[in-house]
This record gives structure tokens, sequence and C-alpha cells, in this order.
């Protein structure tokens, strides 16, 4: 196995493409790897820091009408797009999804979606085995158990597939704060979904705007 290694080896948001798979009531209703919560919450953070920087986002659902709806704080950030809608399991199987993808031109593909041993696990292998640099956002990812979510991991792992987390990714998309073309907006998206990073930039912000209290005299 090549080792992933060096800068070129990092990701890019001009060479990223993203596939979000299956974030659907079915699949969250057995979710048991994570705080449901969190994984919504990620998952519409890197949603929208792909908005930002400009990165393709395809949406996939499977048999939507049983199944469900995308999660709705992720389908806003996309309003435009409807969601292609399979049967296959293995998005990667699916040509209409297959095709979308390299008609972006990118071949960094970076995948989440639940579960993460059955349709994130699938595509990734089928997809690294085929050439392309694929990753997964594994806390954009989630299982029917905890053991599920990291076999699943290890499974990939073992494959080539290489693993990040979403404020990670986000580092890598920007690489540089002089970036501003895009530096405004990961902000924004942080201070939304980051937690307590995002909360301390906005107490930073407040202690920097706050005047020092004059001397008694």
């Amino acid at each position: 196995m090549t080792l992933r290694n060096g800068l070129k080896s990092l990701l890019r948001p001009e060479d990223s493409v993203l596939v979000l798979i299956d974030h659907q009531p079915y699949q969250m209703a057995n979710l048991n790897s994570h705080e449901p919560q969190m994984i919504i919450n990620n998952t519409t953070g890197l949603a929208k820091a792909a908005k930002a920087f400009n990165v393709p986002t395809i949406l996939t659902t499977v048999i939507e009408d049983r199944g469900g709806k995308l999660f709705p704080t992720v389908a806003e950030v996309f309003p435009e797009q409807k969601p292609i809608d399979r049967t296959f399991i293995n998005t990667w199987e699916d040509p209409k999804v297959v095709e979308v993808v390299k008609a972006t031109g990118r071949k960094q593909l970076i995948l989440a979606g639940l579960w993460t041993e059955v349709c994130v696990a699938m595509p990734a292998i089928q997809a690294v085995g085929e050439g392309w640099d694929v990753t997964v956002v594994t806390d954009a990812c989630g299982g029917v158990s905890v053991e599920a979510h990291q076999v699943a991991i290890q499974r990939m792992l073992a494959a080539g597939v290489n693993m990040i987390t979403w404020t990670a990714l986000t580092a890598e998309w920007q690489r540089d704060w002089a970036r501003m073309e895009t530096a405004g907006a990961l902000v924004d998206v942080l201070v939304q979904h980051a937690g307590g990073s995002g909360i301390a930039y906005l107490w930073e912000q407040q202690l920097l705007n706050t005047p020092v209290p004059a001397a008694a005299g």
C-alpha cells in the first residue's frame, strides 16, 4: 500500500469533491456510535464548509420514500439541489452518482454518511480500488454500534482510505489564514458548528473590542 504523506497528500478545495450519503431519519433511528445531534451538527458544518470553499457537493439518499428525506439542516445548505435517490446500497455502484462525481473533474473524493459500516465503507473501498484518492470524514458518519463504526474504519484504513474529522478537513482546505477569500466564511461556520472553539473565538472578539477601564484618579 502506498503511504499517504507529503504536502501533496493534503486535501485541497480545488481538487476535492464531497459526497454526503444517506443522512436520513431511518439510519438515524438506529445510530448508536455517536450522540445523534453531534452527527447532525458535524454534517451540517461539513456541508457549509464545502459550500464556503466551492467544493462540489453531491447529496444522495437511499429509497427516500421509506427512509425519509435528507436532514433539513443539510438540505438547506444546497436548496437548489435535489438529492440523488438510489436503490443501490453501495453508492459507488449507482451510475448516476458516479457520473456526477466524474463530471466535476476532481480526484480527491471525500465521503460521509450513515451507516459507516455499510453505506460509507462499500463505496470507499470500491472507489479507492479504482484509483480514487478517498477520504472519509469519520465524525460526520455513524454506525449501529461503536464496534460497527470502529471496525468499518479499520477495514477502510486497511484498504488505503484516508480518515479525517470535519474540522481538520476545513483546516486542510484553508491551509493559510491569509487566504481571506475563504477565511471569513470558514470562521462563520466554526462559530456555528465547532462547539467550544467557536465560542472561544467569539469571546476573543469580545475581549479585543472591550475598552480598557480608565485608571482610578
